[in-house]
C-alpha cells in the first residue's frame, strides 16, 4: 500500500546468506533506514521462494538493495514485487541476478562495479610492479640459498624503468589500471577491439594487435571479460609469442586462458603467471600450479573482501540516495552494454 506521509522509497535487502553481516556496518543499515522505509536487518535469501515475511516486503518494495548470492530476478519473481522500480547491486556484475523480464519491465539498474574495480586494480599494479623487479624468483632463491650471493648479476636485465606492460581488454578494471600505472616509467600497449585510436590516446595507451601485444610486453595483464568469443583468446599462439621470462597475470575469469596451452610453458619455467582465477576456479590437487616457484597461485581474493566491501555498500548507498531523491543513477547498468561486459 503507498505511505501517504512518507515518501521515502520501500526497499528490500535481498542477498546470499551471511553477505549482508560482511557488506554492512552499523551506519550503512542505519544511513539506508534514513533513506528508504525498510527493515534493515530483514535480508531476503530466496526472492523465489520466499517466508511470509519476505514475500510481503517484496509486494511492498520499490528498491531492491541486492549483492551476491541475490535470487534471479525471473518473470516470476517480478510478478511478487508489482511495485519494483529499480535495483542497486552492492558489488559487480549484475549477469547472474538481472534478467530479461528486468528489462521489459523497465527497472533501473545499478551496480557498484565501479567500486569493485578499485581492489582488483591495485592488486594487480603490485603484482606487475612485482613481476618486473622478479620479486617471486629471488624470494625463492633466496630461502633456497640462504648465502652470500651476487643477485646484481642473477637480477639483470630486471627492473620497472621502460618495460612494456600489455593489457589485455579496457575493461573498467582495464581502465583502472591503466590509470594506476601512470605514475610510473613503463610503457602500455592495449588490445580491445571496442576501443579506437581517439579513445586509446585519451587513455594513455598504444593500441596493438592481441598477437604482438603478447610477443612484446614483459608483462601481459588480462581485464576482458567472459564473453563466448573471449573463451582461451589467450591460447597456445599468445603464450608462444610471448618472450621467456613474460608473466601473465588474470584477475579477470579463468576461461580467458587456456590452461592446457599454459601449463607446459610454466612447468619448463619459461613463462611465470599470477592467477588469482583458474579453469576449474579451484584447481584440482594435483595440479602443478600449486607448487611451481614462478607461479603465484591465489584463491580469486583480488576483488572486494574484507573491509573493501564497504566501499561497495558506500557506492551503492550513495545510488540509492540518488533515486530516493527522484535523481536517475550515477552509475547506470545498460540493457545493451551488458553482452559485452563482465
Amino acid at each position: 500500500m503507498p505511505h501517504a506521509t512518507d515518501n521515502r522509497p520501500t526497499a528490500l535487502l535481498a542477498m546470499g546468506p551471511g553477505i549482508a553481516g560482511r557488506l554492512l556496518a552499523d551506519r550503512h543499515r542505519t544511513r539506508l533506514a534514513t533513506l528508504t522505509r525498510t527493515d534493515p536487518h530483514l535480508v531476503a535469501h530466496d526472492l523465489a521462494d520466499p517466508t511470509p515475511e519476505v514475500a510481503a516486503a517484496l509486494a511492498d518494495a520499490e528498491v531492491l538493495f541486492t549483492c551476491w548470492g541475490a535470487t534471479p530476478l525471473t518473470a516470476e519473481v517480478l510478478a511478487a514485487a508489482p511495485r519494483l522500480r529499480a535495483v542497486v547491486h552492492a558489488a559487480g556484475s549484475v549477469k547472474h541476478h538481472i534478467t530479461d523480464a528486468c528489462w521489459e519491465r523497465g527497472i533501473a539498474v545499478t551496480s557498484a562495479a565501479g567500486a569493485n574495480a578499485l581492489p582488483v586494480a591495485e592488486f594487480t599494479l603490485a603484482t606487475i610492479l612485482f613481476a618486473g623487479k622478479r620479486i617471486l624468483h629471488s624470494a625463492d632463491r633466496y630461502r633456497a640459498l640462504r648465502t652470500d650471493h651476487d643477485w646484481l648479476a642473477e637480477l639483470d636485465g630486471c627492473g620497472n624503468y621502460r618495460r612494456t606492460v600489455g593489457i589485455v581488454g579496457a575493461s573498467r578494471i582495464g581502465r583502472r589500471v591503466i590509470e594506476l600505472l601512470r605514475p610510473f616509467d613503463l610503457d602500455v600497449l592495449l588490445y580491445d577491439p571496442y576501443v579506437d585510436g581517439p579513445e586509446a590516446t585519451r587513455l594513455g595507451v598504444r593500441l596493438t594487435p592481441l598477437d604482438e601485444l603478447c610477443a612484446s610486453s614483459s608483462v601481459v595483464s588480462v581485464h576482458a571479460p567472459q564473453l563466448p568469443e573471449t573463451h582461451h583468446m589467450i591460447g597456445a599462439a599468445q603464450l608462444s609469442a610471448m618472450a621467456t621470462g613474460t608473466t601473465l597475470i588474470n584477475t579477470a575469469r579463468g576461461s580467458l586462458i587456456d590452461e592446457e596451452a599454459l601449463l607446459p610453458e610454466l612447468t619448463t619455467g619459461r613463462l611465470h603467471a599470477v592467477l588469482d582465477v583458474t579453469e576449474p576456479e579451484l584447481p584440482p590437487a594435483h595440479s602443478p600450479l600449486y607448487d611451481l616457484p614462478n607461479v603465484l597461485l591465489t584463491p580469486h581474493v583480488a576483488g572486494s573482501l574484507g573491509d573493501e566491501l564497504h566501499r561497495m555498500a558506500d557506492q551503492a548507498l550513495d545510488e540509492m540516495e540518488r533515486f530516493a531523491a527522484g535523481l536517475p543513477f550515477a552509475d547506470p547498468v545498460r540493457a545493451g552494454a551488458l553482452p559485452r561486459s563482465a
